[in-house]
This record gives C-alpha cells, sequence and structure tokens, in this order.
C-alpha cells in the first residue's frame, strides 16, 4: 500500500528528493527496489534523518524508533458575563465591555502574556451571535485601550430584545512580561504611544492600512524592499548595497515605451509613453544592473538603466531590457519604471 507514495512522503529535505530524482526513484516502492547497499553506500555519511531516505524508510516500517513529542493545545485566555436581566442600551454594553476588559487584564497578568487578538461574542436572547474582532500591533494588556478600540466597532449593532451573555476571548497573545509602570506604559493609558496610535489608525482605515517599508538586499529596484507590519521588527540588519541615486517613486510595474535612439547601444533620443512623446534633451548612463543568477531563470536578461530629460523639464528613469548582442534572441525592448525630482 506505500508502494505508490511518492517519495516525498518520507519528509525527506529538498536537496535529497533531487538526488533521488536525478537517479530515478521517484516512489517509495522504487526504493524497495534498489539493494540497500547501493542506498547505503550514497548516503552513508548522512545523519540527519531527514537527508537519509534509509532511516526514513526504517522509521516508516517500525524498524527504528521514533519519538514524537505531542502536541499539547492550550486554551485561549477567556472570560465572560453573564447578565441577570438583557440590556438593550449602550451605556450598559460599554460597561460590561470595561468589565470584561479589566478581567481579561487579571487573566493575561497571571500567564505574562499581551493580548494581540481579542474576539467579542454578544449572544442575544433571540439566539442570535454578534461577534467584533479586534487585531493590535503589539502586544497589550491595557484595559482601557482595549475597550476605547472595541467601541469603535460596537456602533451599529442592534441589541434586538436584549444581550444576554457577553464573552471576550483572546485568541492570540504573546509574551509580555511585568514591569515596572513609565512612560511609555502611562502614555498608552491615555492613547497617545505609537502602538495605541497605530492600533487606533488601524480601526478607522482597516487591516492592512499602515504598513512600513523594509529594505532588502537585491539590486533589482522592484525587490529591494518590502512591505511589514508597522511594529514588526523585520529581519536582522543587512548589509547596504551602495546604489546609484535611485527616483522618488517607483511605478508598480514597469510600463513598456517605444524609444528612438541614435545607434543600438546609444543614448535615448526620443519616447513615447502613455501616448505622449517626449523628446529627450539630456541623458545619463547606462547603469547596467544584471540578473540575479541564483534566482532568475537562464533566459533572463541584463537591463541598462538611464536618467533622461525633456523638454519640459521632467525627469524619467528608463531602462533597456536586455541587449542586442547578448544572444537571447529578440529585439531589446525599453521601459519606464521610475519618476525623478
Amino acid at each position: 500500500m506505500l508502494d505508490q507514495l511518492p517519495v516525498a512522503a518520507l519528509r525527506l529535505d529538498p536537496a535529497t528528493l533531487l538526488v533521488l530524482r536525478r537517479l530515478g526513484l521517484k516512489r517509495i516502492g522504487e526504493l524497495s527496489g534498489v539493494a540497500r547497499e547501493a542506498l547505503a553506500r550514497r548516503f552513508r555519511s548522512v545523519r540527519a534523518p531527514a537527508a537519509n531516505p534509509l532511516v526514513r524508510l526504517d522509521q516508516l516500517t517500525g524498524k527504528v524508533p521514533e519519538p514524537l513529542l505531542p502536541v499539547l493545545t492550550q486554551p485561549p485566555p477567556l472570560v465572560q458575563r453573564r447578565l441577570l436581566e438583557p440590556i438593550r442600551h449602550r451605556p450598559l454594553l460599554d460597561q460590561v465591555l470595561s468589565d470584561l476588559a479589566d478581567d481579561m487584564v487579571r487573566v493575561l497578568e497571571g500567564q505574562a502574556l499581551g493580548a494581540r487578538r481579542l474576539e467579542l461574542a454578544l449572544w442575544k436572547v433571540d439566539g442570535e451571535v454578534v461577534q467584533r474582532r479586534l487585531e493590535l500591533a503589539a502586544a497589550t494588556r491595557a484595559a482601557a485601550h482595549i475597550t476605547r478600540l472595541f467601541a469603535a466597532k460596537l456602533d451599529d449593532i442592534d441589541a434586538g430584545f436584549g444581550i444576554e451573555l457577553a464573552r471576550l476571548t483572546a485568541s492570540w497573545c504573546e509574551p509580555l512580561a511585568l514591569s515596572q509602570r513609565d512612560f511609555e506604559a502611562a502614555a498608552e493609558a491615555h492613547g497617545t504611544s505609537l502602538a495605541a496610535c497605530i492600533d487606533r489608525l488601524s480601526v478607522r482605515l482597516g487591516a492592512g492600512a499602515i504598513r512600513r517599508p523594509e529594505p532588502v538586499t537585491s539590486h533589482w529596484p522592484e525587490r529591494a524592499q518590502r512591505w511589514l507590519a508597522p511594529l514588526d521588527p523585520g529581519r536582522a540588519a543587512q548589509e547596504s548595497l551602495a546604489f546609484h541615486a535611485r527616483p522618488l517613486k517607483l511605478l508598480d510595474q514597469p510600463e513598456l515605451i517605444s524609444v528612438i535612439h541614435a545607434s543600438p547601444d546609444g543614448l535615448p533620443r526620443r519616447f513615447r509613453w502613455r501616448g505622449a512623446l517626449h523628446d529627450v534633451t539630456r541623458a545619463e548612463g547606462p547603469e547596467r544592473i544584471a540578473p540575479e543568477w541564483w534566482r532568475e531563470r537562464g533566459a533572463a536578461r541584463l537591463r541598462d538603466y538611464y536618467r533622461v530629460e525633456d523638454a519640459a523639464g521632467r525627469r524619467y528613469w528608463i531602462y533597456r531590457h536586455g541587449h542586442a548582442a547578448d544572444g537571447r534572441g529578440g529585439t531589446p525592448e525599453w521601459y519606464l519604471q521610475g519618476l525623478c525630482s
């Protein structure tokens, strides 16, 4: 029954799977048909189970023990209030929410945790359950901050015949050690800290509306940065690359343009972009950027970038994709990628 499974089912690493694929061994049954001594000679020096198909085969058949650590689920922090009488008015609901936030803070303090995602569920008398979810930029245990953010999400709730049960769950928590109250904590209590400001903007503008850029080690302009959450620490500091001056504005995608130049390798003299014709009065370049061979396919072509200025004084960042004599075939194309100041 196991012979028809692919060798990837043995949980081998990509390098080992590539070796087996080159040897023509694609299924577990094909491994069993190969002499064990031959495989042992090939993987004799490999000790990691994920890189040794013989060890994985023995674990699969039970010849070699493979102890596993069980994953114990831990219930998320949860607090709730069952109301003696159903409530229908907003001030009473705000009071219940404030009490729930205080209860949640005490639970989180006892576990040295901070909430990153909170879910509020309100059970109505008619059986309907109203849910609201809140995601925070950083782990917090500030009851006033939580209450203020949820208050902006309760304006459209129709209590109907009343709400009889309210439950607050912290579905995503992060470690948050107890610390002495300082200026930053005092600022968060008044809603003026950076994390509190980001949370309030996210509630108003929507999740994912607030981001920050992080440099990435790449010569290709469209890969030179990525977007992160506002308070995400990102990766470790990367070695900076020495670039020429870059435009202040890059297009989301380079746009194809038509270019007239004096010679195949000469400076551009005129180009057409979005239906408008631009005469080039000044040009600087080229700045040649080669493909990243470890990421690109073999047919990837180099780029020659030029900073050009038209008769109206507008400056553009354009590039020629490929070279006439690079052996890649086809006529090189021109693209506009940025607007200079």
